[in-house]
C-alpha cells in the first residue's frame, strides 16, 4: 500500500487543528470547540457511498450516549457536502454530531492513509474475503460484501456519491481519541492490524469505550 504524504498522527501527539462545516446547521465545528473542556472520539469516514461507513455511523449513534457518560463528546466526519449529508439523515436521523468533509482534508491532516489503486491492489480486493460486521454467513470479497449491504440497506447510488467514489476511493477510515488538552490518546486505522483482511472493520465498542475509560 501507497500511504498518506504524512504518517498517522500517533499517540502523544498533537491532534491537528480543523475547523469544517456542521451537517445539522450552519454552524462551523472546530477542535477548539473540545479543547478545555472535552476529550473526543472522531470518527474519519468517507462519502455516503460507502455502505460500511453507513453501517458504522448507525454504531456511532448507539456508542454516542455511552461516551457522554464517560464525559466524552462524539464527531464523525463525513466525506460529502452538507447538503447532501441534510438530504440522508433527514430520512436516517441520528444523534450524533455530523461534520462534513467533502475533500477529505481532515483525512490528509491526520496522515489516514489513501492506497495507490494499482492492479496488483486491485487484485488483492478481489481476493481477500472480509465479515467486517460479523453478520454474513460467511466472508466474501470486498465488493460482494458491500453489494450485500447496499442492497439490505436499499441504497441507489446519486451522481454525487458516484462522483464521491471517483475522487475517494480507495481512501481508508480512521478513529482517534483526543484527550480535553487536544492530545491524541488513541488511534485505529482501518486496515492497521489485519491488512487488507480489516476493509469495513474498525475498532469495537469495548475497545472504544476502554480508550475513552484511559483518558480519566
Amino acid at each position: 500500500m501507497t500511504t498518506a504524504m504524512n504518517p498517522p498522527v500517533a499517540p502523544g501527539e498533537p491532534a491537528p487543528d480543523f475547523a469544517l462545516p456542521a451537517v445539522a446547521d450552519a454552524d462551523t465545528i472546530s477542535l477548539a470547540d473540545y479543547r478545555g473542556r472535552s476529550p473526543l472520539f472522531l470518527a474519519l469516514l468517507v462519502g455516503l457511498w460507502c455502505p460500511f461507513c453507513r453501517r458504522q455511523l448507525v454504531q456511532l449513534g448507539t456508542l454516542d450516549d455511552k461516551l457522554k457518560a464517560l464525559s466524552v463528546e462524539s464527531l464523525a466526519v463525513v466525506a460529502t457536502a452538507p447538503e447532501n449529508a441534510r438530504r440522508y439523515f433527514k430520512f436516517r436521523p441520528t444523534r450524533l454530531r455530523l461534520a462534513s468533509d467533502p475533500e477529505l482534508s481532515i483525512h490528509r491532516a491526520y496522515g489516514v492513509p489513501k492506497p495507490e489503486a494499482t492492479p496488483d491492489l486491485i487484485r488483492a480486493l478481489e481476493q481477500i474475503r472480509v465479515n467486517p460486521f460479523g453478520d454474513l454467513p460467511e466472508p466474501l470479497p470486498v465488493a460482494e460484501a458491500a453489494k450485500v449491504f447496499q442492497d439490505r440497506d436499499g441504497y441507489v447510488n446519486t451522481p454525487t456519491d458516484n462522483a464521491e467514489v471517483e475522487r475517494q476511493w480507495p481512501q481508508l477510515k480512521a478513529y482517534f481519541m483526543i484527550d480535553r488538552e487536544g492530545i491524541v490518546r488513541w488511534a485505529d486505522i482501518e486496515c492497521s492490524s489485519e491488512g487488507l483482511g480489516g476493509i469495513g472493520k474498525l475498532a469495537s465498542e469495548d475497545v472504544i469505550l476502554g480508550a475513552a475509560r484511559a483518558l480519566h
